[in-house]
């Protein structure tokens, strides 16, 4: 079968290599689409803390697929189930797994970080990791159910208020789908701030009340700011436009041994809260799909791009350039 495989040094190779088998309480999953983001490209280019990536390894956690076969002990998902794949796969014995916070399990285990990933013809994954799709989901809004439920998971770490005014810092696609999300919580307004214009677009079909780009940003001050874009120059910016007790969300990640200037005084007078997310839980991917699966969610307006399989780098290529209007880049697999 075909693999796109990396070992972290700048270059990825899409190899033949053999079909992988389901073993005790596994199931072979075929990928539909896989979508590329911006984690994707720093794990073949090196730049991912070691801690958290295998090489050489399959890229794609962005995904979903078709059950095709089963391991032993296993007969459902029926064979031809459409499903979504929780990436980060908890021990269920570790004290954080115990208390639900599955992200923080003490034994990290990842699809497409230290197990294969989704840019391939077959891959298998334990059952418990299956969580099946309704008809109304389409292939796009299915692939983008990992990076919502990241956002997911840091919303509901800060437990938004009704009424608050929101920023969104980031046009990529933690930021749009961050501006979708929000509005579950019922927000007075909310504005995103980009450094593409060509992004205007996407921004208003995810229902933004504004945006800007960075030179003409809002001077107006935010009850919660989500910083997604991960740029050092964009948190200082979060940080200046935090209302007195306001919520600074950090979804993005700027990169190994960056750093960020910070005015402890003014985070100390302001009465101003900086929360770090990481990932998600087993019980937020759950929410996601059940919300997904309603039908009142559609998410396909963050997909600009598709390839096949074949034109892997194209894909890679629309992720490394900020040319037009671009969000999530999806691998079409099967």
């Amino acid at each position: 079968m075909r693999s796109l495989q990396t070992t972290g040094d700048a270059e990825a190779v899409l190899r033949n290599v053999a079909n992988p088998s389901a073993t005790e309480n596994e199931v072979l999953v075929r990928p539909l689409a896989t979508g590329i983001c911006g984690t994707d490209i720093d794990i073949i280019d090196g730049q991912i803390d070691r801690s958290f990536v295998t090489y050489p390894v399959t890229i794609g956690h962005e995904w979903c697929g078709v059950v095709v076969g089963h391991g032993d002990g296993v007969t459902e998902p029926a064979v031809g189930t459409r499903v979504s794949i929780e990436g980060i796969i908890p021990c269920g014995g570790c004290a954080e797994c115990l208390k639900g916070t599955t992200n923080r399990c003490h034994t990290y285990s990842e699809i497409g970080f230290t197990r294969p990933g989704a840019t391939a013809d077959l891959v298998a994954v334990p059952v418990k990791q299956l969580h099946i799709l309704s008809p109304k989901v389409t292939i796009e809004t299915a692939c983008l159910i990992e990076p919502s439920a990241v956002v997911f998971q840091g919303l509901q770490k800060v437990s938004p208020a009704a009424g608050a005014r929101v920023l969104v810092v980031g046009d990529g696609t933690i930021g749009l789908l961050a501006a979708k999300w929000i509005r579950q919580w019922d927000p007075a307004i909310v504005d995103l701030v980009g450094l593409r214009e060509s992004q205007a677009g996407l921004a208003h079909l995810a229902g933004v009340d504004s945006f800007a780009t960075a030179p003409s940003a809002p001077e107006a001050s935010y009850d919660l700011i989500i910083e997604a874009s991960g740029s050092p120059s964009a948190i200082s910016l979060s940080l200046k436009l935090l209302a007195r007790g306001g919520t600074l969300l950090l979804l993005g990640f700027p990169g190994r041994e960056v750093t960020v200037p910070l005015n402890v005084d003014d985070l100390i007078n302001g009465d101003n809260n900086i929360v770090g997310s990481f990932g998600y839980t087993h019980n937020t991917w759950v929410k996601t799909v059940e919300l997904l699966n309603s039908g009142d969610i559609d998410l396909s307006f963050v997909v600009t791009h598709r390839f096949p399989l074949e034109q892997w780098r194209d894909g890679l290529e629309a992720m490394r350039n900020d040319v037009g209007m671009r969000a999530k880049v999806l691998l079409k697999i099967s």
